[in-house]
């Protein structure tokens, strides 16, 4: 192509400079890890906004500890995030606390830190005095830190949900901004569903935040109703026709409802956002947010299609996914471009011949360059040493964890309980360790000290029998037995019998086996993970005021807005093991520490 209007001339001249070179221009591009792929430091910087803390939490039965907030507000440090939204501190004291420990511990942090800045740390507000100065009393704690406030746009919205005029939405706005500006120095305004939006009445309001002192405008697609064209163009109308508008940064907020959250997030940076909302594995209400993941990997990998560059160690992102999918117990499903089980698998026999004469015939990133493994197998197993598995951690993408020797310990010392029985470990089995031994909860009340199970199945009916034996956080233990349907059935009913707590098993599912290694069983050693939810039978629903934003839990008919709710508090826990049942008990004792911890928090705050 000689044709300088081309759309993909930029390629075809990178294509004819690398043939020129004898070089496979896909090999060239696609085939290093990391940053190689990152567009030139002279192009525009790409503000990347993790909101996993906050919309990603309200996902149907994600829920977070102090501690666990902490620990994800650690690696997306550790992942190179700019700014990370740790929550709503006016929703509860919980989250408040949150917020605060996150801005207090992480907020002061610039390990593995591109420019040698901590991360900013953000916090969601009404646009009303009570919540803007809680969200303050929040992330004041961190050097650089932000409110994020907001006020429906939408005509819908206005009329249903909040029930004042557009001239009524533009005075809160402009004033609750101008007043949140006189207590810290970077706001982000967002009218709420301006994909929904009158565009004439969006320039007016986008002029009056400006005006007020706003830093960043987010024009968020709060029920993902817009295609990429319509979105990208609300960009483009914005920016051209709101005056000041080269005063702030233009964002994106997408969700996922027709599939198109990272779509439209990408066609709206190519029309002038300069700052993404994103969530690790698209977590988020209903069907989630934009995927961090999937708009970084699209950046590296097509670099010169964008005029912008980020921040992102993508080294560290398979490990910051496992990492939020383990706390929320929420499985990332196998086809889930780049951190799916099955992103970088080759079944067909076509694939595979490719593959094995050039990889870059059918893959456009290497698994390296997200942190995946690309050897399913590393010779690990009881007779290794410490040298062993901290080399294996370091290339994996842990050098954390295999430079801490009290964390380095603890996984040695499952790898090798697990390696008496299995003999070998694979890197599948390492990492689903690194989660059992890191990823729990920090003030385990109850831990599994034995299980003994039996089994008799006669005329088609199968009962159990379980012995238990749990040890508490002082050591003592408990033991007591329980005949069930199954064996999984059992063991909790004697678990139920010695913590004596209401719980309602809500959930269970077995979301992989994997790792087997042993030829003489074919695979039958492998490990098994189980992610389940709990709800105290004692606990009330907790109510959603009727102003806090779609997203959040308002239910809208065509009568209005009803009265929303939460529904009864989820508890998760996650479990593994090379026998079923153990990780069964597991990940039951884990959902119940988490809502012991959970219920000591709010009588101490009571």
């Amino acid at each position: 192509c000689e044709l300088t209007s081309c759309a993909n001339y930029p390629l075809c001249q990178m294509a004819r400079l690398a043939l020129r070179r004898g070089r496979n221009l896909l090999h060239h591009v696609h085939r290093k890890a990391g940053f190689s792929t990152q567009a030139s430091r002279s192009t525009d910087k790409l503000v990347i906004f993790d909101t996993t803390l906050r919309d990603g939490e309200q996902s149907p039965g994600a829920t977070l500890t102090q501690s666990e907030k902490v620990d994800i507000a650690r690696q997306l440090s550790r992942l190179g995030v700019d700014v990370c939204e740790a929550g709503f501190p006016i929703a509860s004291q919980g989250d408040f606390e949150a917020v605060t420990q996150v801005a207090k511990t992480v907020g002061h942090l610039n390990d593995n830190r591109v420019n040698g800045l901590p991360m900013r740390i953000a916090g969601l507000a009404r646009a009303n005095k009570k919540d803007l100065e809680r969200c303050v009393d929040a992330v004041r704690h961190a050097p650089l830190h932000r409110i994020h406030t907001f006020l429906a746009s939408s005509d819908i919205h206005l009329e249903h949900k909040l029930g004042i005029s557009r001239l009524e939405c533009l005075e809160i706005s402009s004033s609750m901004v101008a007043f949140a500006r006189s207590l810290v120095d970077d706001i982000e305004f967002s009218p709420e569903d301006a994909g929904r939006s009158d565009p004439a009445f969006l320039v007016e309001l986008c002029e009056a935040v400006i005006e007020a002192g706003a830093t960043t405008i987010n024009l968020p697609d709060t029920v993902g109703y817009t295609l990429p064209d319509e979105y990208g163009g609300l960009f483009a109308y914005l920016i051209a026709n709101t005056k000041g508008s080269d005063k702030v940064i233009w964002s994106t907020h997408c969700h996922n409802d027709l599939g198109l959250a990272t779509a439209n997030s990408l066609s709206a940076v190519n029309k002038g956002a300069r700052q993404v909302e994103v969530t690790l594995n698209s977590l988020g209400e209903r069907a989630g947010n934009t995927s961090l993941e999937e708009v970084v990997m699209a950046l590296h990998t097509r670099p010169h299609q964008f005029g912008v560059h980020c921040d992102i160690d993508t080294r560290q992102i398979m490990r910051t996914s496992r990492m939020v999918a383990m706390y929320t117990g929420i499985a990332v499903q196998a086809n889930k471009a780049i951190v799916g089980a099955n992103a970088f698998a080759h079944e067909s026999g076509i694939h595979q011949h490719g593959m094995l004469k050039n990889a870059s015939t059918y893959e456009i990133m290497t698994p390296e360059s997200v942190g995946a493994s690309s050897d399913g197998m590393l010779v690990l197993g009881k007779h290794s040493g410490k040298a062993a598995y901290k080399a294996r951690l370091i290339q994996l993408g842990y050098p954390d964890v295999a430079n801490d020797d009290e964390q380095l310990a603890k996984v040695v010392e499952g790898a090798k309980a697990v390696a008496d029985k299995k003999k070998v470990l694979s890197d599948a089995d390492l990492e689903a360790l690194l989660g059992v031994e890191l990823y729990q909860t920090h003030n385990a009340k109850w831990q599994l000290s034995s299980l003994n199970v039996q089994s008799n199945s006669h005329d088609k009916m199968l009962n159990s029998t379980a012995t238990v034996r749990l040890r508490d956080a002082d050591g003592s233990e408990t033991m007591d037995a329980a005949v069930g349907i199954g064996p999984v059935d059992a063991t909790f009913k004697a678990i139920l019998q010695i913590v004596r707590m209401p719980i309602k098993l809500t959930q269970y599912t077995v979301t992989k086996i994997e790792g087997g290694t042993n030829t003489l069983s074919g695979g039958n050693d492998a490990l098994a993970s189980i992610v389940l939810h709990i709800q105290s039978e004692d606990e009330a629903e907790t109510p959603t005021p009727a102003d806090f934003p779609g997203h959040q839990g308002a239910i809208f008919n065509e009568f209005g807005v009803t009265k929303a709710s939460t529904g009864g508090v989820t508890y998760t826990g996650a479990g593994t093991s090379t026998d079923i049942i153990v990780a069964s008990a597991h990940a039951y004792l884990g959902a119940i520490n988490r809502m012991l911890e959970a219920h000591s928090r709010i009588a101490t705050d009571g």
